[in-house]
């Protein structure tokens, strides 16, 4: 019950601010508001988004930061949210949550999906990934050392980038699904040897709102780099329209 009465709230808050109002004030605002969800198993969360992110995004006043891994608290949060950060594979179960993040997305609010959530976590939740991620992962190499390539560095998401990196992660087998959200490709990924090439930084094309997806994050060699942080941030701003 009471998730249902804060799901009400939500959409009655969305709805009376409007997707170009919600534009015009975050605008006006000195910081962003940005949630991050996080919690699961195979990364530590607390470490390399609670902490690392959530202080990247805190730098020079460009966010205010909330972290929950509670999946079931989101709802709660969205009203005073201006970017949700979906970094987990802990299960979102709920169907008032889930709900509600559709709601958010569909207000025209931004969205950022990190590293773990870009995964097919939710084999009863086909609608997350075909809708919001345009795809996913089922597969990654062997953590390791791999090329980063920006292929558009005209888009605000990737100013600022070295045109080509070399670094350290789990490089993610996403593919967008054809029948799916289209997605524009910012960065991809490749491996000497290998002539597979995969998105790693991504924009998943939604007519109410951004979404960006950042196949990066298993630890420090991409979380504490300058590369990293940089997409974070201006994946963040331009979500927000700001």
């Amino acid at each position: 019950m009471k998730q249902n009465i804060i799901f009400l709230a939500l959409l009655l808050t969305m709805i009376g601010t409007g997707c170009g109002s919600q534009k015009n004030s975050v605008s006006a605002k000195k910081s962003l508001r940005v949630l991050i969800v996080a919690g699961g198993s195979s990364h530590d969360f607390d470490k390399w988004y609670k902490q690392a992110d959530a202080e990247t995004l805190r730098k020079d006043g460009l966010a205010t930061v909330i972290y929950t891994d509670n999946t079931d608290s989101i709802a709660y949060y969205l009203p005073q949210t201006d970017v949700l950060y979906l970094s987990n594979n802990k299960p979102i179960k709920s169907v008032e949550t889930r709900q509600a993040i559709f709601a958010f997305v569909d207000a025209g609010y931004g969205l950022i999906l990190g590293h773990p959530a870009l995964w097919y976590n939710w084999k009863d939740w086909p609608e997350y990934n075909a809708q919001l991620a345009g795809g996913g992962a089922t597969s990654h190499d062997k953590y390791g050392a791999f090329e980063e390539t920006v292929v558009n560095t005209s888009h605000p998401v990737t100013q600022g980038l070295e045109q080509k990196i070399t670094l350290k992660d789990e490089r993610y087998h996403y593919e967008h699904d054809p029948k799916a959200a289209e997605i524009e490709v910012l960065v991809t990924n490749s491996v000497a040897g290998s002539d597979k090439i995969y998105p790693s930084i991504f924009v998943v094309k939604n007519p109410k709102a951004r979404i960006v997806g950042i196949a990066l994050g298993h630890d420090a060699e991409s979380h504490d780099i300058a590369f990293y942080q940089t997409v974070l941030r201006n994946a963040v701003k331009w979500v927000a329209h700001k």
